[in-house]
């Protein structure tokens, strides 16, 4: 092992050292080495440390102490930066110290230079990072919550962090997780006499939330505009690329919001704003990822274009009058499949929004138009290549009529008392985070857009 001079250079990121950096310039860096080139008196190492999609190459002298570096090592360098034949930036290493030695000849699954399936690399949580499209998709992930977070921190929303236990399921679809301790010793250390003995911890049925949107609507009533970023559990038997059964959901309530129309300019905004600040800050790893999933470039381009505004029995018309091209059902009254949601969009060439809902297939929180009780001020945004991306609805503000909605799931009784105190008129939407990420990466499963994916038969490490 080589004796490091760390004194004298400074240590940077990979990223860092574009934009920091000068020729000549004392440099150190740590990384894995992804691949090894020996030539006859020197070797040349790509690292990475996880900065960047880039390669970063260090040359170093080929001696007795430098001879069993490969690929999968992670190592020091110390040295000095110049720029290589191809106009990059490189360091010529004074001495590299090998930090831990990476043995992928024995039981590491992924082969340098070899192309791997996403679905491979999924039966390999724990080293998947290690992977370039799958860490390009981890960074990606990260400047999209900046990017959230940002443009709702400038629009003067209030960040919450709503509890992932809660005793009620929102949608009231009963797609809930139960919790409960594990320990029956515990249960019946606390048991009660009337109370079920499953429930002895909270006194009542406690499940995983499904949503944060009545808790936020709670502080929108204090706070004014309010929004989170928390995960959100689905008990769905189902293994579809756009369906997790833990996922993360975007999530805002707008105060004193009373036109339907302004929540949707509000959502075009933010998608469009967000999306523009990812596209600068993330060129690369976009990139990486759009070439391993052969991503359509125009379905971006799509997104600056002017939305478009359906009322639900304008697009129902549009679909119905070319019911003969799809394979799925065409049921009035009902919801759109995936299949019918991609047909509107390629139909008007934009993202869409379907508005004012058949009140009898949306939640009981969503306000009735009122020139028409059986229809709901509700919106859906259909994007490209995901479909559904936000569904969203100004929220029934009438303390008496929400009472009276035959629909309103016991044990709400609170929500409703909202509106007594000072109520006001709110609305508000929910967005799929994986899949807003599927939309802007172009990766068709959204098990590869989460570190550790859960869904059915699966919930590894």
């Amino acid at each position: 092992m080589l004796l490091i001079k760390r004194g004298f250079s400074k240590l940077l990121r990979i990223n860092e050292i574009s934009k920091t950096s000068k020729v000549g310039e004392p440099l150190s860096v740590k990384g894995w080495v992804k691949n090894v080139r020996r030539m006859k008196n020197n070797i040349f190492l790509d690292i990475n440390d996880g900065s960047s999609s880039s390669k970063f190459q260090v040359i170093v002298a080929k001696n007795e102490l430098t001879k069993d570096i490969q690929s999968g090592c992670s190592i020091f360098a110390n040295g000095t930066l110049q720029i290589a034949p191809n106009g990059n930036f490189e360091l010529n290493a004074d001495d590299v110290n090998v930090i831990g030695h990476g043995n992928i000849t024995t039981g590491y699954p992924f082969a340098p230079k070899q192309k791997l399936p996403p679905e491979y690399a999924r039966e390999y949580l724990h080293l998947r990072s290690r992977v370039d499209y799958v860490a390009a998709q981890m960074r990606v992930r990260h400047r999209a919550q900046k990017a959230i977070h940002d443009f709702m921190d400038n629009e003067g929303f209030v960040q919450i962090d709503t509890p992932i236990m809660s005793t009620n399921d929102c949608e009231g679809a009963g797609e809930t997780f139960t919790v409960r301790p594990d320990s029956l010793v515990l249960l019946k250390e606390m048991s009660r006499p009337d109370i079920p003995f499953e429930h002895s911890y909270f006194d009542e049925k406690v499940f995983l939330s499904v949503s944060g949107q009545l808790h936020l609507e709670a502080m929108s009533y204090g706070l004014g505009n309010t929004y989170t970023l928390s995960p959100a559990f689905r008990a769905e038997n189902c293994k579809s690329p756009l369906h997790l059964a833990e996922f993360f959901m975007l999530e805002a309530e707008l105060a004193f919001i009373d036109e339907l129309s302004a929540l949707t300019q509000f959502i075009e905004k933010m998608i469009k704003t967000i999306t523009t600040q990812i596209l600068n800050k993330s060129e690369d790893d976009l990139i990486n990822c759009q070439r391993q999933t052969q991503y359509d470039t125009n379905t971006l381009k799509l997104l600056q274009n002017n939305w478009t505004t359906l009322t639900y029995d304008e697009a129902l018309k549009i679909i119905m009058n070319k019911k003969d091209q799809f394979k799925t059902a065409i049921t009035p009254n009902q919801g759109f499949s995936k299949e019918q949601e991609l047909f509107l969009v390629s139909h008007c060439n934009t993202p869409v929004f379907v508005v004012n809902w058949p009140k009898a297939i949306k939640p009981f929180y969503m306000k009735t138009m009122r020139n028409n009780d059986d229809v709901v001020e509700a919106l859906d945004l259909l994007m490209p290549t995901v479909g559904e991306l936000c569904g969203g609805s100004l929220r029934e503000s009438d303390a008496q009529r929400l009472a009276q909605n035959p629909d309103l799931p016991k044990g709400l009784e609170w929500y409703v008392e909202l509106r007594k105190f000072g109520g006001i008129p709110t609305g508000g939407f929910g967005m799929g985070f994986e899949r807003y990420l599927q939309l802007i990466t172009g990766v068709k499963n959204i098990r590869d857009v989460i570190p550790f994916p859960r869904y059915p038969h699966s919930c590894k490490l």
